[in-house]
């Protein structure tokens, strides 16, 4: 009779055993020596069983340009070959006279989708008032695109598959019954009323799961499709005339970091990382926190090959800071310590340890000021 107790019950042991010890292609492996090598190999894999959709670079709109906040501020928009208008911000310094690094910043998911990239900037003083309680409890108090910005990057910041202008309309779905979410049938059917997004993110939340399963049927993964928007995003900022293409960095918290993970890890364009609030173990989501964790982050049979810290440890050599709360809700503490190990073995083994560094902070799931600062200072060191 099993004794084992796990959010699976007792298939927990043998669910966490299939996965075994040190992965296949885990550079930590002893027989494996040649660094490109197992890179190509691995990074080669790990693209096969994300499946991301072919990619074309769009024509960029400039939607509009001002100033606030003391930067340059210009929305843009592009569209890809589905869905509807990608809507993104860039920021950057008033007066650039020679180009800078920058920063692909990276929203997060928090349980949001009616927002995208709105949740991590300021464009204007009569914000939101959802976003400003957002910023407050998740931030600090700030947009942290904006402060990146003024220290000297130039800073893109997109809507990505599923959020904001890129969330599934209620108009546009078939063979639902959205119910009290169609508010086209209300008398007040303005979507930005804070009662309509609640409605609206509720939602989309338990429409996870269809998305999900679709993709799935479509031969392609929810990562794979993040990487490729991700990917054409870099593609835009890197072609940008005040941007130094050998200097960009991403980061984000959350689902930024989430992002982060796949985008740093498999897109070395990115020169220096900031993973925030989205680090552990395969075997913590098998075992104790899958049902804490958007769809968005499993690759089918990717943990055959890698753990899941492993993923932006495909960048190693380049450098990389992962920051974790301590007392975050969403993963346990002792496998968020194991993920920094994994890292630091990786790091070590390929004589790059200066490159790595994780930070632990007391507090929940956050990206607060102490955290922004010291993220700050690591993409001033290396970019």
């Amino acid at each position: 009779m099993a004794t084992d107790k796990s959010i699976i019950g007792g298939y927990g042991g043998w669910a966490s055993s299939l996965i075994g010890g040190v992965p296949s292609l885990s550079f930590r492996n002893p027989q494996i020596t040649d660094l490109n090598a197992w890179r190509e190999r691995a990074i080669a894999k790990t693209q096969e069983l994300l499946s991301s959709p072919s990619k074309e670079e769009p024509k960029v709109v400039v939607e509009k340009k001002y100033v606030y906040d003391g930067l340059e501020i210009e929305e843009l928009s592009w569209q890809l070959p589905y869905g509807r208008s990608t809507k993104a911000v860039l920021l950057k310094p008033k007066g650039i006279t020679k180009p800078l690094p920058a920063i692909l910043a990276l929203h997060d998911h928090a349980g949001m989708k009616y927002f995208g990239y709105r949740k991590i900037v300021k464009t204007a003083d009569d914000q939101h008032p959802v976003l400003t309680e957002h910023q407050k409890s998740d931030y600090g108090g700030k947009a942290w695109a904006n402060e990146i910005a003024k220290r000297g990057y130039v800073v893109l910041v997109h809507d990505t598959f599923t959020f904001g202008s890129r969330r599934v309309f209620y108009e546009d779905v078939n063979g639902l019954n959205w119910g009290e979410l169609d508010v086209s049938k209300k008398s007040d059917n303005d979507p930005e009323k804070p009662e309509n997004i609640a409605t609206y993110n509720k939602w989309a939340s338990e429409h996870e799961h269809v998305m999900s399963k679709s993709l799935f049927c479509a031969g392609t993964t929810w990562p794979g499709v993040f990487l490729s928007e991700d990917q054409i995003a870099l593609d835009i900022l890197s072609k940008r005339k005040e941007v130094d293409p050998n200097r960009m960095g991403c980061g984000g918290l959350s689902g930024g970091g989430l992002r982060t993970v796949y985008l740093a890890g498999l897109d070395h364009r990115i020169k220096c990382a900031v993973c925030v609030g989205f680090m552990t173990t395969w075997n913590d989501l098998i075992l104790n926190k899958s049902f804490t964790h958007t769809w968005m982050t499993y690759t089918p049979l990717l943990p055959k090959f890698l753990d899941f810290p492993e993923i932006l440890g495909l960048r190693v050599p380049l450098p990389v800071m992962v920051q974790n709360n301590n007392q975050d809700e969403l993963y346990t503490l002792p496998e968020m310590k194991k993920a920094d190990q994994i890292l630091k073995d990786v790091y070590a083994k390929a004589k790059a340890s200066n490159k790595y560094k994780a930070g632990y902070y007391d507090g929940p799931h956050k990206f607060d000021l102490e955290m922004q600062k010291d993220a700050f200072d690591w993409f001033d060191k290396w970019l």
